[in-house]
């Protein structure tokens, strides 16, 4: 990797929180290996914003306020379909906070997505509604910041939703795989990089921003 990323990148890392780690309340496998590379990337990039998932308790996306529904079940919302979740990442709780050996403090911005009870969001740029914007897309126009790198947790969930906004949205995009991990619910892997590569975002490894 290069000493620093050029200046109109920014680095995008995707909740990288206590509850979508291994003993969290809705673990990604081998979430927390990637922590050591992030922070690395996180060191070579001058420009570095984080997602935070940040639900009240009873959120809509909970299986637990649907009876009869099961975490991980499919059903239909307003705003389009809707996976139900176990309760995780509520707001001022262990399970939200950012894992304890993320360097998170370099980030120039922290986008909390997912506290309006009624509707999801795991795009850093829209909620599940795919018209409510979190305001990051004008905050990196402003900032002249006009490439993105995603990492983080999950590869097929909220850094796929984050990286196909941004590629619509008119940025050029990249995703680190090996900086990321995936929940993989029943094939959304290979759908997420499958749609990912059709919206033009490029699918590689850290290795290649070497210099």
């Amino acid at each position: 990797m290069s000493a620093t990323a050029a200046d109109d990148t920014v680095l995008i890392v995707v909740d990288v929180q206590n509850d979508f780690c291994p003993g969290g309340a809705l673990a990604v496998a081998d979430g927390d290996a990637i922590v050591p590379l992030v922070n690395r990337l996180i060191e070579t990039h001058d420009h570095v914003v984080l997602t935070q998932d940040w639900h009240p308790p009873g959120h809509s996306s909970f299986a637990s306020g649907h009876e009869g529904q099961a975490p991980f079940a499919a059903i239909d919302m307003p705003y389009g379909a809707q996976t139900l979740w176990p309760d995780h990442c509520v707001q001022g709780t262990r399970g939200a906070d950012f894992h304890p050996d993320l360097h998170w403090t370099k980030a120039e911005l922290v986008i909390r997505k997912g506290f309006r009870p009624e509707l999801d969001s795991y795009s850093a740029f829209f909620e599940n509604d795919r018209a409510t914007p979190t305001g990051l897309g004008g905050y990196l126009r402003e900032r002249g910041l006009n490439k993105v790198v995603l990492v983080g947790l999950a590869t097929d969930f909220c850094v796929g939703y984050s990286a196909l906004d941004a590629a619509r949205l008119g940025f050029e995009t990249t995703v680190l795989l090996d900086a990321c991990r995936a929940i993989d619910l029943e094939g959304s892997l290979a759908e997420s990089r499958r749609q990912m590569q059709e919206a033009g975002v490029v699918l590689t490894k850290s290795e290649t921003l070497a210099a």
